[in-house]
């Protein structure tokens, strides 16, 4: 059963809310600067923006001016344009064993780029565990990198583990390999929770905490595990960033309970503050996707917060917007209930 939002009857000015209270986490009174309620101005304003694009709600009368210049990722995690291709084209197309699933997850994942799947499957058809062989797909990778091609997205780069090879794409096989062949699906779906299940990815060489995490969230979209969004939580760094300007060193250490905080109390601070968020077709803030906008939030704050300083102390937003006029499409895991 998917928990649903209610929307909210009206929109107040941000200068008629009252300012944020103090918040008990964890045991820690934690002052709100006001980076919190822009938390969550600005997740109310960047999904009407995806909700517009998908014809699903009104685009906003007066675009947000920061939003309108730079690129923000979506609020949450799976409507992104990466994982959507993932959700559609990887996880829940072609054979459905869990071990295929696997290892068709996190052959995608460590390239995490659309392209380097499509190369892919253009030379090798239908890719699958079963018929996998090192030397093809290191041929069709090497070739593509020869002539200049990108085999790497920028997000969430697996650092290349030590396994003997002296290029970074083959030492990424050479993992996939070593967590085929130590039982890493198996382990991974008999697991009694998500924690259990990440320390078996923590466990292998190259997957730290955040990518650990992040690649347990990306398997879980498929139909062979079930785990809840909201039973567990690793904050990466851009998070603690994030949580830094909306509460200061007070939440030091305490990051993955503010995570959770957050998640708890949004249809609070959403009434609170007059502000019309009706979900993922219903579903609520994941704590997955609440660890994300604490990452937008951050790069958000550079501009209208600057002088509200994070632990990296950077005050540039690098990506800039740009329009894509291309029909947007979104289909979610059946097991979601949320697909129109």
């Amino acid at each position: 059963m998917v928990t649903t939002l209610q929307a909210r009857p009206r929109v107040r000015r941000p200068e008629d809310s009252e300012p944020s209270k103090p918040v008990r986490i964890a045991g820690r009174v934690l002052k709100p600067t006001p980076v919190f309620d822009t938390y969550w101005r600005f997740a109310a304003a960047r999904q009407q923006v995806y909700l517009a694009r998908l014809g699903e709600a009104q685009a906003p009368a007066v675009p947000d001016p920061v939003l309108a210049q730079h690129r923000f990722t979506n609020c949450f995690r799976a409507a992104d344009r990466v994982s959507q291709y993932l959700i559609g084209h990887v996880s829940y197309r072609g054979d459905q064993a869990w071990q295929e699933v696997f290892f068709r997850t996190l052959l995608f994942k460590v390239f995490n780029r659309i392209q380097t799947w499509r190369l892919l499957e253009e030379h090798l058809g239908e890719v699958t565990w079963q018929g996998y062989d090192y030397r093809t797909v290191d041929q069709v990778l090497s070739r593509a990198f020869a002539s200049g091609e990108r085999l790497y997205s920028a997000a969430y780069i697996t650092p290349p583990p030590k396994l003997g090879e002296q290029r970074k794409h083959r030492n990424h096989l050479r993992l996939l390999e070593m967590l085929m062949d130590q039982g890493a699906p198996e382990r991974v779906e008999q697991a009694a929770s998500m924690q259990e299940a990440y320390q078996v990815l923590l466990g292998f060489p190259a997957l730290g905490p955040f990518l650990a995490y992040q690649y347990l969230i990306d398997l879980n979209y498929a139909a062979g595990l079930s785990f809840s969004e909201m039973d567990f939580v690793v904050p990466g760094p851009g998070a603690r960033d994030g949580i830094r300007k909306c509460f200061g060193a007070a939440a030091s250490g305490i990051e993955a309970e503010v995570i959770r905080y957050m998640a708890d109390t949004q249809e609070e601070h959403f009434a609170r503050l007059g502000l019309i968020f009706t979900g993922l077709r219903g579903r609520p803030l994941q704590l997955i996707d609440c660890q994300n906008l604490f990452c937008e939030v951050d790069k958000y704050a550079r501009v209208v917060h600057p002088d509200i300083a994070g632990i990296s102390g950077r005050s540039r937003i690098k990506q800039l917007y740009r329009p894509d006029s291309a029909l947007l499409t979104a289909w979610f895991p059946p097991k979601w209930g949320i697909n129109s």
